[in-house]
């Protein structure tokens, strides 16, 4: 065993109330990027479900009711071979006109290929059931207004919870084949192609990177069709949303950076406590041969096993935390103002390992500051002084 170790094992911290703060600065990081990471998780799957990550259609504009295009692309088998493509998916839209009652609401109704309802089943959002008192079991009675009023009547077998719930942007999801026959087109029809991304391409430059690519096999096809086409990609689709996302990844390196400190300069309070406590002891090292910096590493040692212990408590009582709150969703939210009706969390290991290492080198580096008393301790007087 090292001199250092065995001194350093030797010394205690005195500062109770700096290996708390550890511990609160710690839960509270952990707690904050695993929210960070849960609003972006949880808002980017609910933009990709509203509009995919990248879509493709005549116009830029979410609902497009004009000529249909083609399900699937000469170009798709291109597409699908870059890098963070995940799947196409045709959608079709109608809007439409739900009366329930004497209520009458404007609504769009959305086709998708993947439902496992039977025909003219539909899933609407807890808004529209709210406003037209409808829920589960219930038929819905949608009037589509073209040449001619056309009625269908629904089937409602789920109510959804839609993140871009707004009062002119009521989504309902129905088959694909329903807004097909409802459109008049047959089934190679569809008013747009959804591309979703994977995981590991959904930030927004690589959104956008993807959306540039997937627009230059549109335009280079040759095929008339195509080069009508439009790629928009979500993020520029919803620019608020993701400046807010953005947003939020700022503040949370704001609360990254003040628990640091905050955490730092409390540990530098206990270590000079510690220090001068024991300003005996480094007289003793010293006359003994030890240089100031091998003294210093001997202090650093017993402060440093101070945060890694604040920092395992901390962690610990973070993760318990988030846990809990995705378990439970006890913490709740409102979501005309936060995109969601409860706090998400997402349980991101790298982030939290990452936060964990730069707090802690963070740490140790403010602690190197009251080491530098050691230089100033005279042995003959702290000796003589013991």
């Amino acid at each position: 065993m090292s001199p250092d170790r065995f001194i350093a094992r030797k010394l205690k911290f005195q500062g109770k109330l700096a290996a708390v703060s550890i511990a609160v600065s710690f839960l509270i990081i952990i707690v904050a990027v695993a929210v960070s990471s849960g609003f972006r998780h949880s808002v980017r799957d609910g933009v990709s479900t509203l509009t995919g990550d990248v879509r493709i259609a005549r116009s830029t504009a979410f609902a497009s009711e004009g000529d249909s295009i083609p399900v699937h692309l000469p170009s798709e088998e291109a597409i699908l071979a870059l890098a963070g493509v995940q799947a196409i998916r045709p959608v079709a839209v109608r809007a439409g006109i739900v009366r329930s009652g004497d209520v009458i609401h404007g609504v769009l109704v959305k086709g998708l290929p993947d439902r496992p309802d039977s025909s003219l089943c539909v899933s609407i959002p807890t808004r529209l059931a709210a406003i037209t008192g409808l829920k589960e079991g219930d038929d819905m009675t949608t009037y589509f207004i073209g040449e001619r009023v056309r009625v269908r009547k629904f089937h409602v077998t789920e109510v959804h919870r839609d993140m871009l719930e707004l009062d002119d942007n009521l989504v309902v999801y129905a088959n694909l084949q329903d807004i097909q026959r409802l459109n008049g087109w047959g089934s190679g029809g569809a008013s747009a192609l959804e591309v979703t991304v994977s995981p590991g391409y959904r930030s927004n430059l690589a959104v956008n990177d993807l959306t540039d690519a997937i627009g230059m096999r549109l335009l280079l096809s040759g095929d008339q069709t195509e080069e009508e086409l439009v790629a928009t990609s979500s993020v520029r689709s919803y620019p608020q949303i993701f400046d807010w996302l953005d947003l939020l990844d700022f503040n949370v390196l704001v609360i990254l950076v003040l628990m640091i400190v905050v955490a730092g300069f409390n540990m530098i309070s206990g270590l000079l406590i510690v220090l001068f406590r024991n300003i005996a002891t480094i007289g003793t090292l010293k006359t003994l041969g030890m240089s100031d910096r091998a003294i210093g590493k001997v202090f650093l040692r017993v402060a440093g096993g101070v945060v890694l212990k604040g920092m395992l408590a901390g962690n610990v009582l973070g993760l318990l935390f988030c846990i809990i709150q995705r378990t439970t969703h006890f913490l709740k939210l409102d979501p005309a103002n936060y995109f969601v009706s409860f706090v998400p969390v997402h349980i991101d290991l790298p982030w939290i390992l990452a936060a964990d290492l730069v707090a802690f080198v963070a740490i140790m580096l403010l602690l190197l500051l009251p080491t530098m008393f050691i230089a100033r301790v005279d042995p003959a007087v702290s000796v003589r002084a013991e």
